[in-house]
C-alpha cells in the first residue's frame, strides 16, 4: 500500500519519535522509498501502479505500453511514461525499478489513456495507439520520408507487422494533429495510405 510521510507519521503518533521509527521501517524493508515523502508497504507490487504516483501526472506509455499490449517483442526493463510541461526528461531508480518521464504535447496528452485497477491500486495506461504515436513523436531523429519511417517502425522499434493492422485507424487520424509532429504526420499518410507495407 502506498503511504505518503505525512500520513506515516499520523499513524505512529504513538511513537515517541515518529521519524525515526520511519527510519527503522525502511531500514528492515517494513517501508520502501519510491520518492521523497512517498513510501510502498508491499515489495511484491506491480512496478506500474507506482508510476503515476512517482511522478504525477503521467501514465505509462512509449515502448512499456507497447510491449504491455504485445505489439513489441521485446520485454521492457524501464517503466517509461509520459507527461508534459515538465521540459526535461525525468529519472527514478526505486527498489521497484528504474521509471523515465519524457513530455509530450500538453495537447496529445489527456486523451486515450485507461485506468487499470486491482487490489487497491490503478495504473494509467496509454491505448496502443497512443502509445504508439508517443513513441512516434518522441524518437529521434525526424524522419524525413516513408522509407526512414519503415525502418524506424519495423526496424528499430520492432512493431509486430501483423499486429499493426488491429490498430483503430480512425483513433491515429484523430489524434495525430494533436502533435505537431512531422514523424507522426508520416506515419499517418503512410499508415492510412496502406504504404506500410510495400
Amino acid at each position: 500500500m502506498l503511504k505518503t510521510y505525512s500520513l506515516l507519521i499520523e499513524e505512529l503518533s504513538d511513537y515517541k519519535n515518529p521519524k525515526t521509527k520511519i527510519q527503522r521501517m525502511v531500514e528492515a524493508k517494513e517501508l520502501f522509498p519510491i520518492a521523497k515523502g512517498l513510501y510502498e508497504t508491499d515489495p511484491n507490487t506491480n512496478p506500474f501502479y507506482l508510476a503515476d504516483p512517482l511522478y504525477s501526472p503521467s501514465y505509462i506509455s512509449f515502448e512499456t505500453a507497447l510491449s504491455y499490449y504485445g505489439l513489441i517483442p521485446e520485454r521492457v526493463f524501464a517503466v517509461k511514461c509520459a507527461s508534459f510541461r515538465k521540459r526535461k526528461h525525468k529519472r527514478y531508480d526505486t527498489d521497484f525499478g528504474l521509471y523515465m518521464y519524457q513530455d509530450i504535447p500538453e495537447s496529445a496528452f489527456p486523451f486515450e489513456i485507461f485506468n487499470v485497477s486491482e487490489n487497491g491500486y490503478t495504473m494509467r495506461i496509454a491505448g496502443k495507439e497512443k502509445a504508439l504515436l508517443d513513441t512516434i513523436y518522441s524518437s529521434s531523429p525526424t524522419v524525413k520520408n516513408i522509407k526512414e519511417l519503415k525502418s524506424l517502425i519495423f526496424d528499430d522499434l520492432r512493431i509486430n507487422e501483423a499486429l499493426l493492422e488491429t490498430l483503430d485507424k480512425r483513433k491515429i487520424s484523430d489524434l495525430a494533429p494533436l502533435y505537431h509532429s512531422k514523424n507522426v504526420e508520416i506515419f499517418v499518410e503512410a499508415l492510412l495510405g496502406e504504404k506500410l507495407h510495400d
